[in-house]
């Protein structure tokens, strides 16, 4: 068995609910890394990190998002504090759309992680709110003209966004 088959097999243990791709995996002094094709490097590869490039992943090959739409860790700032949304996708004009969250896959998705993600809507007035632990994932649309929110049964393609 080579040494990369070894590392992948080693992070299939986090199986999700997403499909499987072909990670870029490698180990330095201080771990493993996973490439994340919106950042262009390696990032330290933890269980939040690993839905996160799943999801991504998925919704470039599977929903038709275009890579050079969608940030993660975006800045904002949140009263006087900064804070960082795990992913963001924007229109063509660069407004965004939607905001994501992840947990790690052994983390439930609860009424506090929904709460964190609202607030940082409130700085960038999405239409979407997604998440997503790898296992189970959430997606509501909002609408802003009749204060209401809706669960959607999947999550939509990007043509659907805008």
């Amino acid at each position: 068995m080579t040494k990369k088959s070894r590392l992948k097999q080693r992070y299939n243990m986090y199986s999700l609910n997403l499909p499987t791709y072909d990670a870029k995996i490698r180990k330095n002094k201080n771990g493993f890394e996973i490439y994340d094709p919106l950042r262009r490097k390696y990032i330290a590869l933890t269980p939040e990190e690993w839905v996160r490039q799943h999801f991504v992943n998925y919704l470039i090959t599977e929903k038709n998002y275009p890579a050079s739409l969608m940030a993660n860790e975006a800045g904002i700032k949140l009263n006087s504090l900064t804070r960082r949304c795990d992913t963001v996708v924007y229109n063509k004009l660069l407004e965004p759309l939607m905001i994501i969250e992840y947990k790690e896959s052994n983390v439930a998705i609860t009424q506090k992680v929904f709460d964190q993600v609202v607030r940082y809507n409130n700085v960038l007035k999405v239409s979407y709110i997604v998440v997503s632990n790898g296992i189970r994932h959430y997606c509501c649309r909002i609408d802003y003209e009749n204060q209401s929110y809706d669960y959607l049964t999947e999550i939509p393609d990007y043509q659907n966004l805008v």
